[in-house]
């Protein structure tokens, strides 16, 4: 591909074959020489960066002295505990490290647009999909956990039993639905963005796109928290008990 990134082609070039002898036995063909995308490979490498800054924080943790990896993380986790406390509330700290990767993944994906040339991975549909995909998963699986089978069921009944034959289908639609409006609202969002930064770019390179690489920042943190936040709020309804 002629508009491979670098770490796209050097992606390919080491583990390509491998990709692509997967994709052949699933009955997919591949190019071992385009089998990953430039999509994949960014979200490879921020979830490597991820990684690699949760690995350093650990390796120099100080009560004395702590670094600055120390500090940031430290802001992070307190600034999204305390949302986390007031959304899902008793229990919170066992689905904050989650909520926590999912904002800094998305969060990290939408700033990378702001590299010239360089499209963020939340601009392709597939990405908030799978995003949005991990959530229902995991906030469902934590219901049925949390409640089992028959007290989770009960919330998809209502409160009222009579009306159980009614509101049961319309609550299956509904929480599959929060499938489609995740995916949407975080693409649609960054792809608006990426696409005024790059109209700008192409006719006034000097001055005045830098008024939107700052709106992209802002739309990139606000899509990152708000994406964040709906999980907390589907969290905090899959695991309350009724009283």
């Amino acid at each position: 591909m002629s508009d491979s990134l670098a770490i796209t082609r050097l992606l390919n070039y080491l583990f390509g074959g491998m990709v692509a002898s997967l994709f052949h036995a699933l009955g997919i063909p591949a190019n071992p020489a385009t089998a990953i995308d430039n999509t994949f490979a960014l979200e490879l490498l921020v979830a490597a960066g991820l990684i690699a800054f949760f690995v350093i924080v650990r390796m120099s943790l100080s009560v004395e002295k702590p670094g600055s990896a120390q500090q940031i993380a430290e802001m992070i986790h307190d600034a999204i505990g305390g949302q986390a406390e007031q959304i899902i509330g008793h229990g919170y700290q066992s689905f904050q490290s989650f909520v926590t990767c999912i904002f800094l993944f998305v969060l990290l994906n939408n700033l990378i647009g702001l590299i010239p040339g360089v499209p963020a991975p939340t601009t392709a549909p597939v990405v908030p999909l799978g995003l949005a995909v991990l959530t229902f998963l995991y906030y469902n699986f934590h219901g049925l956990r949390a409640q089992g089978l028959v007290g989770y069921l009960k919330h998809f009944a209502g409160p009222v039993w009579w009306m159980a034959w009614l509101l049961f289908p319309i609550e299956i639609v509904s929480h599959l639905a929060r499938v489609l409006s995740l995916t949407i609202r975080l693409y649609a969002n960054m792809f608006a963005s990426d696409l005024v930064t790059l109209v700008f770019f192409s006719l006034i390179p000097v001055a005045i796109p830098a008024v939107f690489l700052g709106l992209h920042v802002f739309v990139s943190v606000i899509q990152a928290f708000v994406f964040m936040l709906l999980t907390m709020i589907y969290l905090s309804l899959a695991v309350s008990h009724e009283h």
